[in-house]
C-alpha cells in the first residue's frame, strides 16, 4: 500500500483486492502438479484464443477452437486464414506461459511474426499507414514506427517497478495499440504483451471477451484523448473476472 498512490480508479479499497488476487493466484499454481497447470493454461489457450481472435472477426467457434487446439481436428468448410491464426496463437502461449516473452522489441517482432505465420500478413514492421478499427484514431507513421517503440520499451523499462501494475499493463498496452506498428495482427500481438506484464508481475493473465469489443475499444480511444482511467478500470474489472470466472472456478474441480 504504501508502494503506490492511490486514485479514483486504484483505490485502496481496489489495490487490496487485486494484491489478494495476485496472491492467491500464484498460491493455486503452487499447488498445482504439473499435469494440472498444462491442463489450465491448455483450457485458458483455448478461451483466450477463441475470444482474442473474435474481437477482430474470426468467425470460428468456441467449439471449432477447442477442436483445432485440443484433437488437432480441422473443421469443414473452414476459413484457412482463421484456422492458422488459432493455431498460432497457441504457439504464441507456450512461448508466453513458459517466460520465454519479454518486453523488447525481438520479443515482439517474435511474437508477432509467429501469430500471423502462414496468414499472408506482412512481416515485421509496417511500410503503409494502418488505423485503428472503430474509432478511425489515426496511428504512428511507417517511418516512426520503430523510433516510437524504442520509446515505449524505454519507458515501460524505467515505470516497470514505479508504477502500480495495472497502470503499467494499461498505459503499455494502450501506447502499443496507438503505435499500431504492424500491417495486421496489432490487437492480437498487444493482448498477448498486456498478459506479458501481468505475468511478470505475478497476476494472473486476463481474457478479453468479445462481448466487451466495444467497450474494450471505447477505453482505447478515451485513453487516446487523455482519459487514462476508463481503460485502467476495463482492465481492473477483466483482471478481477478472469480469475474468478475461470482460475478459481476450475480450482473447485479439482
Amino acid at each position: 500500500m504504501k508502494a503506490y498512490k492511490t486514485d479514483s480508479v486504484l483505490t485502496e479499497e481496489q489495490i487490496k483486492k487485486l494484491e489478494s488476487v495476485r496472491i492467491e493466484y500464484q498460491k493455486i499454481i503452487k499447488s498445482f502438479t504439473k499435469n494440472q497447470i498444462k491442463e489450465i493454461l491448455d483450457r485458458f489457450t483455448v478461451n483466450f484464443t477463441y475470444e482474442s481472435n473474435a474481437i477482430e472477426g474470426n468467425s470460428l467457434t468456441l467449439k471449432d477452437v477447442t477442436l483445432i487446439l485440443g484433437e488437432n481436428v480441422v473443421p469443414k468448410n473452414k476459413d484457412l486464414r482463421e484456422i492458422y491464426e488459432t493455431r498460432n496463437t497457441r504457439e504464441a502461449h507456450e512461448l508466453l506461459f513458459k517466460n520465454k516473452v519479454k518486453i523488447n522489441l525481438k520479443d515482439i517482432i517474435n511474437i508477432h511474426s509467429i501469430l500471423v505465420k502462414d496468414t499472408g500478413v506482412q512481416l515485421g514492421f509496417k511500410k503503409l499507414p494502418n488505423y485503428l478499427v472503430m474509432g478511425n484514431l489515426k496511428t504512428t507513421p511507417p517511418e516512426k514506427v520503430e523510433e516510437e517503440m524504442n520509446k515505449l520499451i524505454s519507458w515501460y523499462k524505467f515505470n516497470k517497478n514505479e508504477i502500480h501494475p495495472l497502470k503499467l499493463a494499461s498505459e503499455f498496452h494502450a501506447r502499443f495499440e496507438s503505435i499500431h506498428p504492424f500491417d495486421d495482427g496489432n490487437g492480437r500481438t498487444g493482448r498477448i504483451l498486456l498478459n506479458t506484464i501481468l505475468l511478470e508481475q505475478n497476476y494472473p493473465p486476463l481474457i478479453i471477451k468479445k462481448t466487451t469489443r466495444i467497450a474494450y475499444f471505447s477505453s482505447l480511444e478515451a485513453f487516446d484523448k487523455g482519459y487514462k482511467d476508463k481503460l485502467e478500470r476495463f482492465l481492473l474489472n477483466k483482471i478481477k473476472d478472469t480469475f474468478e470466472k475461470f482460475f478459481k472456478v476450475y480450482v473447485r474441480y479439482l
